[in-house]
C-alpha cells in the first residue's frame, strides 16, 4: 500500500478490514491503532513521526535489531535463485540443507534432526503428533497426557492454546488429554516459603500431579524456561533441577518451549542450557530469523530420532512451507550474524549485565514489589502492599495504564496484568539501555501519581 496515505486514512482502513490478535476490535476502532512505518536499529517509527524504543524486540522476536540490509538481501537473493520449492516427496534444498547443519551445530548436543514449520504454535502442534506417535512405536499407546503449566504459552492454534495455560484462550476450544501444573511464580504464590523451598515445592506438586495420573497415560512435559507471555516468571533456581530429575525417573519426556528463550535471549543459546536441562524436543521460532520471516523449527533429540527411524514409516504431518528457501536463506543471515558479532556472548557479558543492574535496582521504587531480569528479558511487579506482596484491583488496570505511559513517552513495554515485561534487541547499546531506563522511571511516577489519584496507594 502507499504510504502516501495519511495516519487517519490508515487507522480508518484498518478498522473496516483487518481483525486484530488478541484484541477487542470493537475497542481498538474507537481510538484507532497506531500505525508503524519504519524501524532501524532497536527504534521504531510511526506514520506521525514519533521515535520509539522498541523494548520489546518487536513480539520477543527481532534479536538482532531492525534494518540489517545482510538479511533482507540474503533473502531477496534466495527469492531470486529459488523462490519456492516444497520439502516433500523426496525434495530437498540447499538452504534447508544448510540451515539443518547450522542448527545441529547449534543446538544441545542431542539433537541432530529438526522438522520445519511456519511458526512457534505449528511447531507445538508438531511435537504433540511426535510424542504420541513416539509412545506408539514404543507399544504404549496409552501414554497420551501431556503436562502444561498455568500461564505457560505455546502458541495459538487450537492444539497450542490447549498446551498453554491461559483460562481466556481455552475456553474458545480445548484438546483432551492436556492438564496443568502449577507455575514457579514465587512472588504471587510463594506464601511464607523462601524462594528456594518454593522451587522444590512447586516441582514437587508437578511430580505428584503426574503420579496420580499416573506415570504410565503422561508422555510428556511442556515447559518455557522462563515463562515469557505469562509475565517473564524466573523460576527459583531449585526448580528446574527437582522436577527435570522426577520427569526423567518417571521416563517422561521434556518438550523445552524455546520460542522466547532460544538463540540468545537468556545469554545462552538456549534456555534450557541455563536451567541445565536436557530436553528431548525443542520448540523454536522468533528468534532463528530474527522475526524477519515467519519460520518455526522442531528440535528432536537422538533419542526419538532413533525410534521413528528405526520403528516408524510415514510421520503423515507436514506444511506447505516447512523449510521454505527463503525462510532458511533468512535464518542463515541471521544465525550467522548471532555469531559472527558475538551477540550471544554480549547479551551474557555486556549488555546484559549492565541493563540488569539497572533493572533490578527498579524494586526500590515505592510501587514495584519485585524486578527480574535474566539475558535480556525481564520484567517488574506492581504491588498494592510490597512487604505482603498484593497487586492492586483487577478493575484499575494498572498495568495497561503504565503500557500506554510507556508508549506515550516513547518506549514499548508490555503489560501481563500488573506486571511489566521488556526483551529490546541485543544490539542495545549502554546509551540505549540508559535512555530505556530513564523512560522506565518516567512511566513508574507516572503510575504512582495515577495510584494516588484513585486513592490506591499505602
Amino acid at each position: 500500500m502507499s504510504t502516501s496515505l495519511n495516519t487517519q486514512a490508515l487507522k480508518s482502513l484498518d478498522a473496516q478490514h483487518h481483525l486484530h490478535p488478541f484484541t477487542n476490535t470493537r475497542a481498538l476502532n474507537e481510538r484507532g491503532a497506531r500505525v508503524i512505518e519504519s524501524a532501524q536499529g532497536v527504534y521504531l517509527r510511526d506514520t506521525d513521526g514519533n521515535r520509539i524504543l522498541d523494548g520489546m524486540s518487536g513480539l520477543w522476536c527481532v534479536a538482532v535489531g531492525h534494518g540489517r540490509t545482510d538479511i533482507a538481501d540474503a533473502v531477496a537473493q534466495q527469492l531470486k535463485d529459488l523462490t519456492f520449492y516444497n520439502t516433500f516427496f523426496n525434495t530437498t534444498h540447499p538452504p534447508v540443507v544448510e540451515l539443518s547443519q547450522m542448527l545441529a551445530e547449534l543446538t544441545p548436543p542431542q539433537f541432530k534432526r529438526f522438522f520445519y514449520t511456519g511458526s512457534g504454535s505449528e511447531s507445538n502442534d508438531t511435537i504433540i503428533r511426535l510424542v504420541r506417535y513416539y509412545w506408539q512405536l514404543l507399544g504404549k499407546p496409552e501414554k497420551q497426557v501431556i503436562i502444561g503449566r498455568t500461564n505457560g504459552y505455546h502458541g495459538s492454534t487450537i492444539a497450542a492454546a490447549s498446551l498453554g495455560g491461559f483460562g481466556a484462550m481455552q475456553q474458545q476450544g480445548m484438546l483432551p488429554g492436556v492438564v496443568h501444573g502449577p507455575q514457579p511464580f514465587w512472588w504471587a504464590n510463594g506464601g511464607d516459603m523462601d524462594p528456594d523451598t518454593f522451587g522444590r515445592h512447586v516441582a514437587r506438586q508437578t511430580l505428584e500431579l503426574i503420579d496420580q495420573l499416573g506415570t504410565d497415560k503422561v508422555a510428556a512435559m511442556i515447559a518455557e524456561p522462563i515463562q515469557g507471555a505469562g509475565g517473564v516468571i524466573i523460576p527459583p533456581s531449585t526448580y528446574w533441577p527437582e522436577l527435570a530429575a522426577g520427569l526423567k525417573q518417571r521416563d517422561i519426556l521434556l518438550i523445552s518451549d524455546e520460542v522466547i528463550c532460544g538463540f540468545g535471549r537468556t545469554g545462552h543459546w538456549f534456555g534450557c542450557e541455563l536451567m541445565g536441562t536436557q530436553p528431548d524436543f525443542m520448540t523454536l521460532a522468533k528468534g532463528i530469523t530474527s522475526g524477519y520471516v515467519p519460520m518455526g523449527a522442531v528440535a528432536v533429540s537422538d533419542r526419538v530420532a532413533s525410534v521413528l527411524l528405526e520403528l516408524g514409516d510415514e510421520f503423515a504431518h507436514g506444511f506447505t512451507y516447512s523449510g521454505h528457501p527463503a525462510a532458511c536463506a533468512a535464518a542463515i543471515a541471521n544465525l550467522r550474524i548471532l555469531q559472527n558479532e558475538k551477540l550471544v556472548e554480549r547479551v551474557h557479558d555486556d549488555i546484559g549485565p549492565y541493563l540488569q543492574s539497572k533493572w533490578k535496582a527498579l524494586s526500590d521504587h515505592p510501587l514495584v514489589g519485585e524486578a527480574v531480569m535474566e539475558g535480556l528479558i525481564g520484567s517488574f511487579q506492581f504491588a498494592a502492599d510490597k512487604a505482603a506482596r498484593t497487586t492492586f484491583p483487577e478493575a484499575a488496570k494498572i498495568g495497561l495504564v503504565a503500557r500506554d505511559f510507556s508508549f506515550n513517552n516513547g518506549l514499548i513495554m508490555r503489560a501481563v496484568g500488573d506486571r511489566m515485561v521488556i526483551a529490546p534487541p541485543f544490539s542495545l547499546t549502554h546509551a540505549e539501555a540508559d535512555e530505556l531506563m530513564a523512560t522506565v522511571y518516567k512511566v513508574l511516577d507516572l503510575t504512582y501519581a495515577h495510584v494516588r489519584s484513585l486513592g490506591l496507594a499505602k
